[in-house]
């Protein structure tokens, strides 16, 4: 995870900004409709709402392929269906229907018809044909319980002839719904002005003829009826909720029923029909079909209502489909208005605000993250906000779904090509430059640390680590060069993968040489505990490539391993036009100088007090000296370590023991004793044979008084 500064913060909050924004504009509001589609979608494919078809306030009655396929409508112009039509809608009336509405306009009768008939007009010969249809609309519309529907349009309005506008005494209400730009109709129109005053629309009439009330503007702006304040994204409509896709509404064929009223079966209608609103339409496969929101759920035409005289239609088996009849658009409506369960929407403001947000939280994310990361925590937290949008519909409330989804993923985009452009140039330079001579993980650690090496060199604390191989010289000599160039890029290769496995950096090679730090270019608190593991891991693994490595067999290699902790310059050092990474200081000298030290004692690894010190208690060591190094003055105490703490074995401890019990002889001038103490081990350890030796040459020539227990060494 990325560090990330002023300049990221305010790009993160600009790029939220404009992607929400964009993604809540007027001319991308189509994404407002794309969000109910999809939630109607999820909703029924996920949560499903199979209610019973029964407990619908609405029915429709369908004028559809079988009404066009049974007698006595096969074949005859809609025009002369009227009187079946009145006999049908009276028995529905007599069933106990609170109200009626005609989604189907007669714009004309058959007794208008103009051709000529013998000496006279076709609608002369049967004037009259539709007095008893007319007398059923007049009986029907004045015990309040019909509303015809008509097409309101400034060039090619649809309303019912003349007549019947009469006979209803002008109780006709428009049947327009909204349509948004994409033709999808998601919400319907409360009212329309006529004439300049407000009129209800059909669907919002026969809820309130079934509701016994009217509706009403609130004081807050809202529409209400009986009590309850129609929700309005858009000012004067409603947002249909269309929870049983299409499947909760019961479907009477017409056929069914004329057939139903010729059988004079009125317990039928009875059950059918009392309390119901009842909407009259067409619901055929190619007229008048209305995309809605569920065009990507697939809606029903409703669903097979109980018959009553003729057996159903074979192979009628109904399918789902993008589109529906339009008068299932109106039956959704008037449900809506009943049950109170029109679909709340968001405001423009809130949408706004919560797309914003959403895309802060992506920006962020992607300001934090690797690319990766970030898309991974867009999917994570789009699955977990459709969620949640998800339960809110089920419930009627839509929250918008696409635009925080897109605003998001611009944000994603947008913030990741910031990120490229500018916020991690530095950090690509670093890479570049790194990538090379230093691990990976280092440089992983140095850029999410935020503690870069300035230009030109800084002061830190590092712990250095020299290496070099015993006798290499002579060892060279009995190879070819071919052999050479293998062992050394084993051996080498081998040492600066434990190098930089613990977080060090190889600084160079020089011939067999390794000089590495630790604690630079990345901060590391626990540089001078991973130089020694590293020193101990190097020595372990030099063992295992003698025993197992053809390459080195019969060579025996050995190597020496000083360790010095300090302070020390590090960074690009050299000429303007070329330069390394590097360090510098009197660290560095000691550090080089104790690998020299080792062939002295016969040791492996020595590390420098101030080493020891920065290592607390981590691991098992025992003091070898205190000596002056070529070229520095001051005396400093070296030690051995000899594995991690608690790790050290029994031999050890004991040659351990016995080392510091002649080293204390050594310094007191118990010359004799501390000869015998270090002989006591000397077989198994070189320093306690060293010391033997030294011990006993002094017991032969005493030392002068001014004497100190310092070992100076002569060369590197």
């Amino acid at each position: 995870m990325r560090r990330i500064g002023r300049r990221d913060i305010v790009a993160t909050i600009l790029i939220a900004l404009l992607a929400g924004a964009v993604f809540t504009s007027p001319p991308l509001q189509t994404l407002q409709g794309l969000s109910l589609d999809i939630l109607t979608a999820m909703r029924g494919k996920l949560v499903g709402d199979r209610r019973d078809p029964a407990t619908s306030p609405v029915v429709v009655v369908a004028i559809d392929g079988e009404t066009y396929d049974t007698p006595p409508f096969k074949g005859s112009p809609t025009q002369t269906w009227t009187r079946e039509i009145g006999r049908v809608l009276g028995s529905i009336t007599e069933g106990g229907a609170k109200v009626i509405g005609f989604d189907v306009i007669f714009k004309n009768s058959i007794e208008q018809s103009e051709i000529p008939f013998g000496d006279t007009s076709f609608g002369s010969r049967i004037r009259g044909f539709d007095r008893d249809y007319l007398i059923a609309l007049r009986q029907l519309s004045d015990s309040g319980k019909l509303v015809l529907g008509e097409i309101l349009s400034n060039d090619h309005p649809e309303v019912p002839y003349r007549a019947q506008q009469v006979a209803v005494r002008n109780t006709v209400r428009a049947l327009n719904v909204h349509t948004d730009h994409d033709d999808v109709i998601r919400r319907m129109p409360l009212s329309f002005a006529i004439e300049g005053r407000p009129i209800p629309a059909m669907a919002v009439e026969l809820a309130a003829r079934a509701l016994g009330g009217k509706p009403e503007i609130a004081p807050s702006g809202a529409t209400e009826l009986s009590g309850y304040a129609i929700p309005s994204a858009i000012p004067n409509t409603m947002t249909l909720n269309f929870r049983g896709l299409g499947r909760d509404v019961p479907t009477f064929s017409f056929a069914d029923l004329r057939a139903c009223v010729e059988k004079g079966d009125r317990d039928f209608f009875h059950r059918a029909f009392e309390g119901k609103v009842v909407l009259l339409g067409t619901v055929l496969n190619f007229e008048d079909r209305k995309l809605t929101s569920m065009r990507l759920s697939r809606g029903n035409d409703g669903s097979p209502a109980p018959r009553c005289a003729l057996p159903a239609p074979a192979g009628t088996v109904q399918k789902a489909r993008s589109d529906i009849a339009g008068v299932f658009v109106h039956a959704t409506a008037v449900r809506n208005l009943i049950e109170r369960d029109a679909v709340t929407e968001l405001g423009f403001p809130a949408r706004n605000i919560l797309t914003i947000v959403f895309a802060l939280v992506i920006a962020c994310a992607a300001c934090m993250l690797a690319p990766s990361g970030a898309l991974i925590a867009w999917l994570g937290l789009t699955a977990v906000y459709a969620a949640v949008a998800l339960g809110a519909f089920v419930h009627a409330l839509a929250l918008p779904l696409t635009e925080p989804a897109l605003a998001s993923l611009a944000a994603l985009a947008m913030m990741i090509g910031y990120r490229f452009v500018l916020a991690d140039r530095d950090e690509r330079f670093l890479r570049r430059s790194f990538a090379f001579y230093l691990a990976p993980e280092v440089i992983n650690t140095m850029v999410t640390s935020g503690k870069m090496p300035a230009l030109g060199g800084e002061m830190r604390n590092v712990t250095m680590f020299f290496s070099d191989l015993s006798g290499f010289s002579s060892i060279a000599e009995t190879m070819t060069p071919g052999e050479l160039v293998t062992m050394m890029n084993e051996y080498l290769s081998a040492m600066t993968d434990i190098i930089e496995g613990h977080g060090g950096y190889v600084d160079k090679y020089i011939g067999d040489s390794i000089v590495a730090m630790f604690g630079a270019p990345a901060d590391d608190p626990a540089h001078a505990r991973n130089a020694v593991r590293a020193a101990l891991k190097c020595h372990e693994k030099l063992a295992d490539l003698n025993a197992n490595n053809a390459v080195f067999a019969g060579h025996g290699l050995s190597h020496r391993i000083g360790l010095n902790s300090g302070e020390a310059v590090v960074g690009n050092i050299g000429s303007r036009r070329r330069f390394n990474y590097t360090v510098m200081s009197d660290t560095v000298n000691v550090a080089s100088r104790l690998e020299g030290a080792n062939k002295y004692y016969g040791t492996a690894i020595m590390a420098s007090e101030a080493t020891v010190a920065q290592t607390a208690d981590a691991f098992a060591w025992r003091e070898l000296d205190a000596i002056r190094v070529l070229g520095r003055g001051e005396a400093i105490k070296v030690f051995e370590p000899l594995a991690e703490k608690g790790a050290e074995s029994g031999e050890q401890t004991k040659v351990t023991a016995a080392y510091a019990e002649g080293l204390t002889c050594w310094r007191a001038r118990e010359f004799a004793k501390a000869a015998d103490t270090f002989d006591g081990v000397a077989k198994v350890d070189p320093p306690s044979s060293m010391f033997a030796k030294r011990a006993r040459a002094l017991v032969a020539n005493p030392p002068p008084p001014e004497w100190t227990p310092v070992n100076t060494l002569e060369g590197k």
